[in-house]
């Protein structure tokens, strides 16, 4: 039956699936692959109809298409690098019912919502085709999830991030509200991405606010809406994001560079629930869970009187510190694996990985803009160099700024610091340490208490 389903569509519904920039696959409810769009040769760098016939099951055991012919349930923003494939992809998946028969399953990758749109105006020239729930709350949904992150995206083995890490794990099974803390460039927007996709909201909405990018005067209606005729040019009603992000979590990044005034109202929000629009006399209740984020030291901002102690408990429910990648050495290996699918994708080539000089190149290196900067550097490497392989010649490392701290540092963190920069440049081994700890001017073993009162603070 599946077959003469897809032989129905004929060649006008073939030409508008080959049009759509989101690969697709079709499959009967025996897994064999029954069709093969051409954007999914373009994505995975392999002729898409040598995939028809075989069957998924084998193939592919672990894919989105699989797990909803095993499972009969839609899969939504799963992570994962198809057969033969160089690029990782977010895959959507559903089962397809003729009538009440399940008879296969669909899958698209990339940019889902695109995609399913275009199943869904078939789906209405052939009466006889239902997606297994609503089609246009799984396009919604396909939305959410498709730059969904998750803790499988976030690499780290050493010992001060899986600390983080796991902690960040405990606290996405609650509601608790999160304080996340640690430089630019460390990835606190992907620690509050995974923790919501860990929680019991990830099926609701994730707003992102940076606090900083928006004037102060706008943040307010940006928060919480405002009515029609509220102020000159308020034409028509708006919804703030607390209000958008209700049963879902709203992450506030930059948090520390939020104005008084408005401190004060989210406050209000935290301890209530509750909020106006900008004109309104209305209460709204929300229920939204908050991660905030902030690179700066909201406890000095509070000696300053620039940030209200208050609203600081209410946010530092728990606080999760995300080390800088100068205190992450070791993971720069782990780190350009992951990141470099992302980066073939966006440049347009298949670099394989990088050759030994060259990580010894990055390991070297200062790291002010944290991973931020390190994606940066991969990807102008992989568009210089030559071959699959990253060198040491291919990577531009900007110059190290000025090792003086501009404030007053505590001695304790001044050496950490020196401890971090001399591991950073003799190594992690047994031979770095006792040159590490010669260039301090103290003893290996007290180096090794040092850094065991590091790893436990």
């Amino acid at each position: 039956m599946f077959k003469s389903l897809v032989k129905s569509i004929g060649q006008l519904g073939h030409a508008v699936l080959d049009s759509s920039p989101e690969g697709i696959l079709l499959a009967d409810d025996e897994g064999n692959i029954m069709y093969a769009n051409k954007s999914y040769s373009l994505i995975c760098r392999s002729d898409g109809q040598k995939r028809v016939g075989k069957n998924i099951l084998k193939t592919n055991p672990h894919g989105a298409l699989t797990e909803v012919l095993l499972t009969g349930q839609p899969v939504f923003g799963k992570k994962h690098i198809p057969l033969g494939a160089h690029t990782e992809v977010f895959s959507n998946a559903f089962p397809i019912h003729i009538g009440d028969q399940f008879v296969g399953a669909i899958v698209f990758f990339r940019e889902a919502a695109e995609a399913i749109n275009v199943l869904g105006e078939l789906a209405k020239a052939r009466k006889d085709i239902r997606f297994s729930s609503n089609i246009s709350e799984q396009i919604e949904q396909a939305r959410y999830d498709f730059t969904r992150y998750d803790f499988s995206n976030i690499a780290g083995k050493t010992q001060c991030f899986k600390k983080s890490l796991a902690l960040a794990r405990r606290v996405s099974r609650t509601d608790s509200t999160v304080l996340l803390r640690g430089e630019s460039g460390t990835g606190k927007q992907l620690f509050a991405e995974a923790i919501h996709n860990t929680s019991t909201r990830r099926y609701q909405p994730f707003i992102n606010v940076n606090c900083a990018a928006i004037p102060d005067n706008l943040l307010e209606s940006e928060f919480f809406g405002y009515e029609k005729g509220s102020f000159t040019g308020a034409g028509q009603q708006k919804i703030g994001t607390f209000e958008l992000a209700n049963q879902g979590t709203i992450f506030l990044d930059e948090i520390g560079d939020m104005d008084l005034r408005l401190q004060a109202k989210l406050l209000q929000v935290l301890q209530s629930g509750t909020f106006r629009r900008l004109g309104g006399t209305k209460e709204i209740k929300v229920n939204t869970r908050v991660i905030a984020a902030t690179n700066r030291n909201l406890e000095e901002l509070i000696a300053k009187d620039l940030f209200r102690i208050d609203l600081y408990y209410r946010l530092n429910v728990v606080s999760i510190e995300i080390p800088p990648l100068r205190e992450r050495i070791d993971d720069i290996p782990l780190i350009a694996r992951n990141l470099l699918p992302k980066i073939n994708c966006r440049v347009g080539r298949v670099i394989k990985g990088l050759e030994d000089e060259a990580l010894v190149k990055l390991a070297n290196h200062h790291w002010p803009g944290n991973i931020r900067e390190l994606e940066n550097v991969l990807e102008k490497a992989s568009t210089l160099c030559d071959g699959e392989w990253i060198m040491a010649e291919d990577i531009c490392l900007s110059p190290l700024p000025s090792q003086m701290p501009e404030s007053i540092v505590s001695l304790e963190e001044l050496e950490k610091s020196m401890i971090s920069r001399a591991l950073q440049k003799f190594g992690p081994s047994l031979a770095g340490k006792k040159e590490a700890a010669r260039a301090l001017g103290i003893s290996l073993t007290t180096l090794y208490n040092k850094l065991r009162k590091i790893q436990d603070d």
